[in-house]
């Protein structure tokens, strides 16, 4: 199979394409023909290892210490059941799936075998492969961030870097829930924020946040500690009295096989729709991390898998 290999952690060019042999489900497993996936910026930080050093010495221990141990990266995948091993009564050869796998990865590939029981589902009849493709990363991780930080109906939300894989999954979900959402992005992306269900959005190189006199039951940070430092240190300006600040890098998620589904329901009753920045095909998998690690990509970033 054709697969995009990285043999070592680098820039964008240490994927290279190979042909290597297709995989063979075991007992329990399903084997998935993939016709997308996405480049994610946790794909993106796993290639470069662009950490800190402690967090960068932490990272090779769990990944590899030289290059990925797991050469083909990877997490989301949209396709159909190819072949199934022992044991497997979730699945049927021909099933249409898509799933999010952030550990065992391999995803820059044709084909790629999974245990039955990950984080898989049954695609959305609704959806192409790319835009399914596009849901399983931002949507999990945004479903979780707004659980921990407990929006309720009713509630004001500020999501900062609400145009981002998890920022615009972020605002349509708090949206679905009932919340007044209000979202920080820049100018190219105001208009896309409002499309998604916000209610009011900040263009942040017009205007400080945290100069408005709104205040807001949560302050969610869909980008993270190292970029949002500055707006984290601003965000309990905007807070009510007990307000939550959440960012995504307040621990592991936990995600869960009943919220995979959750968001295909959601999908198909329109309340979650994909948002797809760019779709490059396998054999720019070098272009498509360029383009994802210039940290201006709107939602996701999508390769079809020829």
């Amino acid at each position: 199979m054709r697969a995009a290999v990285c043999s070592a952690y680098g820039p964008p060019d240490v994927l290279k394409l190979a042909d290597v042999p297709d995989p063979t489900p075991k007992a329990g497993e399903v084997r998935v023909r993939i016709r997308a996936t996405a480049v994610t910026s946790s794909d993106c930080y796993v290639r470069g290892l662009d950490l800190s050093p402690v967090y960068s010495v932490l990272a090779r221990v769990a990944l590899g210490w030289r290059a990925p141990r797991q050469p083909i990266l990877g997490m989301v995948l949209s396709g159909e059941v190819d072949a199934v091993g022992s044991d497997v009564t979730r699945f049927a050869k021909g099933d249409a799936v898509f799933g999010f796998d952030r550990r065992r990865f391999g995803t820059y590939a044709q084909y790629v075998c999974w245990p039955q029981h990950a984080l898989l589902a049954s695609r959305p009849a609704n959806l192409t492969n790319e835009e399914a493709a596009a849901i399983p990363y931002g949507g999990l991780l945004a479903l979780h961030f707004l659980r921990r930080s407990g929006v309720a109906s009713g509630q004001r939300i500020l999501i900062y870097g609400a145009s981002g894989a998890v920022g615009t999954s972020a605002v349509q979900l708090a949206t679905a829930f009932g919340a007044h959402v209000t979202g920080v992005c820049s100018t190219s992306n105001v208009d896309l924020v409002r499309s998604l269900g916000a209610e009011r959005v900040i263009d942040y190189t017009q205007e400080d946040f945290s100069a408005d006199s709104a205040r807001y039951h949560v302050f969610l940070d869909t980008v993270g500690k190292r970029k949002s430092a500055n707006a984290l240190r601003k965000a309990k300006l905007v807070l009510v009295q007990d307000g939550c600040c959440v960012s995504v890098d307040d621990g592991t998620p936990k995600l869960t096989q009943k919220d995979l589904e959750l968001l295909a329901k959601l999908a198909v009753s329109g309340d979650l729709r994909p948002v797809i920045d760019r779709v490059y095909p396998l054999d720019q998998i070098v272009e498509a991390h360029q383009y994802v690690s210039g940290g201006h990509k709107k939602g996701n970033v999508i390769v079809t898998v020829g």
